[in-house]
């Protein structure tokens, strides 16, 4: 009888985790537009291995985009379930492609974050984010005998700085370590960005990262 109620237990804890999707969605639907909770990583994780539900996200909250054509991974590179955002609140300087979950979690981290951060500590909005990219086709670091970095797949972006509605410039390189409102604010914005993305490498990580944050959903597990 034991081994019989330890397998019934873990057919249920099976049904559970296949149908957790499901229940999510019947009492506490993601939304974009609402402030992360303590379920939002959970919808995040699913989105990441589930396209359908991470586009129909986007498409509840009305966002810009087109999906990207297909990339067919190759030697550790390219994409299947990405994304190019078309139009948002703040300017990326063009057409940014990224996968899907990412994207999510970049919108999210923008609206629910650097928004209320900007206002806060610099008395205005965030007009622009400047960014060194998303998809690159190289291993961590540029490193010849590392492993495939995020970036690889689309999965990451690193970002160098901001421009206020005023068009005051907001450098990483520059304003990290300043004890004024431009390095409270991007202290911040670093700190927050740690409830979206699965990695936050920040200038306090390494001199590697000095002028850029880099967020990536990966699955990696840290804040720095």
């Amino acid at each position: 009888w034991f081994w019989l109620r330890v397998m019934f237990a873990l057919g249920g804890f099976a049904v559970l985790y296949f149908r957790v999707g499901d229940l999510l969605d019947a009492f506490a639907p993601f939304d974009l537009n609402r402030p992360p909770n303590l379920l939002t990583g959970l919808h995040l994780h699913l989105m990441k291995a589930d396209a359908p539900r991470c586009f129909a996200a986007l498409d509840r909250a009305h966002v810009e985009y087109q999906r990207a054509p297909v990339r067919p991974i190759e030697d550790g590179c390219g994409y299947l379930d990405a994304a190019i955002l078309t139009g948002s609140a703040i300017s990326h300087g063009g057409p940014l492609l990224i996968r899907c979950p990412a994207l999510v979690s970049l919108l999210s981290w923008e609206q629910h974050v650097v928004m209320p951060a900007a206002r806060q500590y610099l008395g205005q909005g965030v007009a622009a984010v400047r960014h060194y990219g998303t998809y690159s086709c190289r291993n961590i670091n540029h490193e010849p005998n590392a492993k495939r970095s995020q970036h690889a797949t689309a999965n990451a972006i690193d970002i160098a700085g901001f421009q206020t509605e005023d068009a005051t410039r907001i450098n990483i390189a520059k304003d990290w370590t300043e004890d004024g409102p431009h390095g409270k604010f991007l202290r911040a914005i670093r700190n927050g960005s740690c409830r979206t993305f699965d990695l936050v490498l920040s200038p306090d990580y390494n001199g590697l990262h000095r002028d850029h944050f880099h967020f990536d959903m990966g699955g990696g597990n840290a804040c720095r």
